[in-house]
């Protein structure tokens, strides 16, 4: 339909709309209580970091997690978490893998017999995987999924929107001129399928000097939160730019990370 907002759920074509698409739904087996997104407009700004590090704090006080990698060309996750054992599947579900911390992981690279193998595919494939791992996947009693996305706002990103069941979207961006152009895309498409922002986290905002603790903008001055109230969005936290989180992340240590400037955005989450 020509002026179709994508609100399925509140509009009075509901159920008659040759263009509605149906949420998906997890299976029997699997109970999730909230479902977010993790996006960034482009790549390089840490968005998996992220995921995984929002993935690691709230497991760590308490609540069951689960992490659908839905970068199926690039999924990074299972080596954050240094996961060596792959999926398995068993009367037609297939069962994640759980880090040592006990968080629920599915990915491309745990279905690939060597994690270096390349994903060939066209977007409507990638899509496809994408919404099997969210019905078919045994993820039991999860308080929270995060769906760590594909950079853009391409194929796979509007397939998970208009399929999953998303509650928020948190957006991932760093201190760049570009900035407001990316997030901007980012935001507008979310408004457009109607999903709603949690907020904006900006990664790699500064480094903290060892010795005196001042911020520098190793990426320029950030111009984050006058943007933010030009476009009305919540500036969840900024992150500053570490090599050991960088090294944690390599050696599939993440679930070690220790990273307060995070725990705003935790609190959100929890509603706190």
């Amino acid at each position: 339909m020509a002026n179709c907002n994508h609100d399925c759920a509140n509009c009075g074509q509901s159920g008659h709309c040759s263009d509605e698409i149906v949420k998906s739904k997890p299976n029997d087996a699997s109970h999730i209580k909230k479902v977010i997104g993790v996006l960034s407009g482009k790549g390089g700004v840490g968005k998996s970091f992220i995921t995984s590090s929002i993935a690691s704090y709230l497991s760590r006080q308490g609540l069951t997690v689960g992490i659908l990698d839905a970068d199926i060309t690039g999924p990074s996750i299972p080596k954050a978490f240094g996961i060596k054992e792959k999926a398995y599947g068993e009367n037609n579900m297939i069962f994640p893998a759980i880090s040592t911390g006990g968080i629920r992981i599915i990915s491309a690279n745990l279905l690939l017999d060597d994690e270096t193998d390349p994903i060939i595919w066209r977007g409507p494939l990638l899509g496809n995987l994408v919404k099997q791992f969210f019905e078919d996947v045994a993820w039991g009693e999860l308080d929270v999924l995060l769906i760590d996305m594909p950079p853009g706002t391409g194929d796979v990103a509007l397939t998970i929107f208009q399929s999953l069941p998303i509650d928020d979207l948190i957006i991932v961006t760093s201190p760049q001129d570009l900035v407001s152009l990316i997030v901007s895309k980012a935001i507008k498409m979310a408004n457009a399928m109607n999903i709603h922002v949690l907020g904006v986290i900006e990664n790699m905002s500064y480094l903290a000097c060892p010795n005196c603790n001042e911020k520098i903008s190793l990426f320029g001055e950030s111009h984050l939160d006058e943007f933010a109230k030009q476009m009305n969005f919540n500036v969840l936290a900024k992150l500053p730019l570490n090599s050991e989180n960088t090294k944690l992340m390599d050696a599939g240590e993440i679930e070690k990370l220790v990273l307060p400037e995070i725990q705003p955005v935790i609190d959100r989450i929890k509603g706190e």
